[in-house]
């Protein structure tokens, strides 16, 4: 088994929105926090303002399959387009993109084996001038990520391109002095 990891990104400059949206997520859709009522005790998220395009955010329940729902469920609350990577075990890459309670683009990053492996590995809608668009990326710039196949480079690639480092999960923080450093601990 390789390294996994997911989270959570919202374009927008304006921190203090994006908190707010937070708190509605967990107040109004906890199911999609895995709860299955609001809690008693604090919701932990990690809020980094990765640049000035780019709000990131952590969560203990954002892995590969989770993610997606939450993005999902988090652009019916705030009008900035969400972006979620879902990465699992060095093998696939997923990236979606979601505004307006609806998914606008995805890609999967995978080697043709691994299509083959999981069967069920088909992007929901493949909108590359929206993934360009809301990326900021010129079309060569477009082209060139999405001729990657490895998960790896399209992550490092992605993260060049973006303008943010996409290494980053929950359950990393305590052992990385770098994330410690870039993500805010709020408790909701």
């Amino acid at each position: 088994m390789g390294r996994s990891f997911a989270n959570l990104h919202m374009k927008s400059n304006n921190p203090e929105k994006t908190v707010e949206a937070l708190r509605e997520l967990i107040e109004r859709h906890p199911k999609v926090l895995g709860e299955e009522e609001a809690r008693e005790t604090k919701v932990v998220m990690y809020i980094s303002e990765s640049n000035e395009n780019w709000i990131s955010v952590l969560h203990e329940y954002f892995v590969w399959g989770t993610v997606k729902k939450i993005g999902l469920t988090l652009s019916r609350l705030i009008d900035d387009p969400i972006m979620t990577i879902g990465y699992m075990n060095e093998e696939i890459l997923e990236l979606s993109m979601f505004a307006h309670g609806d998914i606008q683009a995805e890609r999967i990053f995978c080697e043709p084996w691994t299509r083959e492996e999981y069967e069920e590995l088909r992007e929901e809608r493949l909108q590359d001038d929206y993934l360009g668009e809301v990326l900021g990326l010129r079309k060569e710039e477009l082209d060139e990520l999405l001729g990657i196949t490895s998960p790896e480079q399209a992550v490092n690639k992605l993260s060049e391109l973006a303008g943010i480092s996409l290494w980053s999960d929950a359950e990393w923080i305590p052992y990385e002095d770098d994330l410690r450093e870039r993500f805010v601990k709020y408790e909701f």
